[in-house]
């Protein structure tokens, strides 16, 4: 069985990792891709610093993709962060552990890096077909919308890595959903993750602040405590700090109408010592100079306090020492979708058996975004595709195999 003719829709890690293998496993692959160019997404990633993966522990980093960590490890394991880091090597793309313990490229930079992997596919004999977009299935093929017209084409097997639906001016505008629905496949609805969140501020408050970094903070929801920084915007609050907790914050929206991000405004100092060095101030100093004076909070910070507290509690110095060092921003619902770094929901990880293969729909195969999974940002989600797309493409060659 050689030469088998491979159809993957998406040009993005995921599909492209898929092409590698099976290009290497004999068989003749064309990826296609809607926009003009592949990897818009992976590219514009990598503007600010790609994080092409994570160098925490495994045993931790293979927790962190919630709910489908367990479904997702044999693929993981396939393809852990040192072997990311040992494929860029190959690519002549050198990486290094930041602070964070996130893993970069030595040259910050997502474009060498594709360069030199879609040049090595072509060398390995893959078709790259870019301003080809999949408008469905007909007449027992794949229907495109190309620069020449409408065309169908067949495969022996065709993998789908779509992505979800953020940032959809570069090509993952979740249109799939529908088209894969049609054919019974069971698809989650699509949802923001990694996202800020809407905050019903005054008017006098965002326009006083907003874009003011909140820095130093410690805070809480589901998801645990993160210490770090995050900014307040006109609509409500942005930054990574948040986006660790966007799918607690999500999730408890969905179910309870309500969540709140909690905050601690003064992570160094205890309930007691803010307590009683707020005692100390002139009961008719202002709110500005009490928390000035003894919270040490001036600022966006100082702002939050009175934004929030009500004013029985800013008077008295126990609670307000409470308040400084948990105070609750609630959150109305998520950014849109368009703004979000990543989308949660797709495909069940149910309707997908061992080889990724489409239950409904065999000889269908699906990888990354498109599969109903999230994890933060800090080069989860890039080494999840990474894995899934090659996990994908090696069920591909196997059910070809047994298929005959």
């Amino acid at each position: 069985m050689t030469g088998k003719q491979i159809a993957i829709i998406g040009g993005g890690p995921a599909g492209l990792m898929a092409a590698e293998v099976l290009s290497l496993s004999g068989h003749a692959v064309t990826v296609y891709d809607a926009m003009p160019t592949f990897g818009r997404k992976f590219l514009l990633a990598g503007k600010s610093g790609l994080n092409i993966t994570h160098s925490e522990d495994y045993q931790r980093f293979a927790t962190r993709f919630g709910d489908a960590s367990g479904r997702l490890r044999p693929a993981l394991d396939a393809f852990t962060p040192e072997d990311v880091r040992t494929w860029a090597t190959g690519l002549g793309t050198e990486t290094f552990v930041g602070t964070s313990g996130r893993v970069f490229p030595n040259v910050m930079k997502a474009s060498p890096l594709l360069r030199a992997w879609l040049g090595r596919l072509e060398a390995q004999g893959v078709t790259l077909l870019t301003r080809h977009r999949w408008r469905g299935f007909a007449d027992g093929g794949l229907a495109f919308e190309t620069p020449g017209g409408p065309t169908t084409i067949r495969s022996d097997a065709t993998l789908f890595a779509l992505g979800g639906a953020s940032w959809p001016r570069l090509g993952s505008d979740g249109a799939w959903t529908t088209l894969l629905r049609d054919r019974g496949v069971r698809v989650n609805d699509l949802q923001p993750a990694n996202c800020g969140f809407d905050v019903d501020w005054s008017d006098v408050f965002k326009t006083r602040f907003a874009g003011a970094p909140l820095k130093s903070v410690t805070t809480t929801s589901d998801a645990g405590t993160f210490q770090g920084e995050f900014v307040v915007s006109r609509h409500g609050i942005e930054g990574s700090l948040v986006y660790a907790h966007a799918a607690a914050l999500r999730d408890r929206l969905i179910r309870q109408g309500e969540a709140s991000l909690i905050v601690d405004l003064s992570p160094g100092r205890s309930v007691a010592r803010l307590a009683k060095d707020l005692a100390r101030q002139d009961a008719k100093a202002s709110l500005s100079n009490r928390l000035r004076k003894g919270g040490g909070l001036e600022g966006v910070k100082a702002a939050l306090v009175r934004e929030l507290g009500a004013q029985s509690i800013l008077n008295d110095a126990a609670q307000l020492a409470h308040l400084i060092k948990a105070l609750p921003i609630p959150v109305v619902r998520p950014r849109p979708i368009a703004e979000a770094i990543s989308s949660a929901g797709g495909i069940g990880l149910h309707g997908v058996d061992d080889r990724f293969m489409l239950k409904a729909v065999p000889g269908l195969f699906a990888a990354g975004e498109m599969l109903d999974w999230e994890a933060p940002t800090g080069g989860y989600l890039l080494t999840a595709c990474f894995a899934t797309g090659r996990a994908a493409a090696q069920g591909i060659d196997g059910w070809l195999r047994t298929s005959g």
